[in-house]
């Protein structure tokens, strides 16, 4: 098996076991919007996943998950200049300080009109998380439903 395939494997298990949500696809579309505004910073998103985490957590030197957000984070932060935030279920939010499965982790960029970068969300959100992700991450202005 190859370091790739082992990687995929463990963070499959850990998804299985905690309920969380699988952060790639959301984590490509950070990457091809990477790719678009700042190919330099790509090209260290890719070496990063290549040479760091996908060993980091085939090796077992790393909680899968907790891999993942901090890969989330650092494409946050390689596409906009900002400071990141966590929103517990309350809907109180704190400067980020490390991960947190039952916090939403949001990426909110210096520049003005620039939407906030999903970073990390719980399995199962709050509805004050959810309120935050339709309103500050997708520009909605009404809640969504559910509980």
């Amino acid at each position: 098996m190859t370091a790739e395939e082992i990687a995929d494997t463990r963070l499959r298990e850990a998804l299985d076991a905690s309920g969380a949500h699988d952060p790639r696809p959301h984590l490509r579309e950070s990457l091809r919007l990477l790719r678009e505004e700042r190919p330099d910073a790509w090209e260290s998103a890719v070496s990063y996943y290549r040479d760091t985490l996908i060993p980091a957590i085939a090796e077992d030197a790393r909680d899968p998950l907790e891999a993942w957000a901090s890969y989330a984070l650092r494409l946050a932060e390689l596409r906009h200049e900002g400071r990141t935030v966590s929103i517990d279920r309350s809907g109180r939010s704190r400067a980020h300080d490390g991960h947190d499965p039952d916090a939403l982790v949001l990426h909110l960029p210096d520049a003005p009109r620039e939407r906030a970068l999903l970073v990390h969300l719980p399995a199962e959100p709050s509805s004050a998380q959810r309120a935050a992700d339709a309103w500050l991450v997708e520009g909605r202005n009404q809640i969504p439903d559910g509980g």
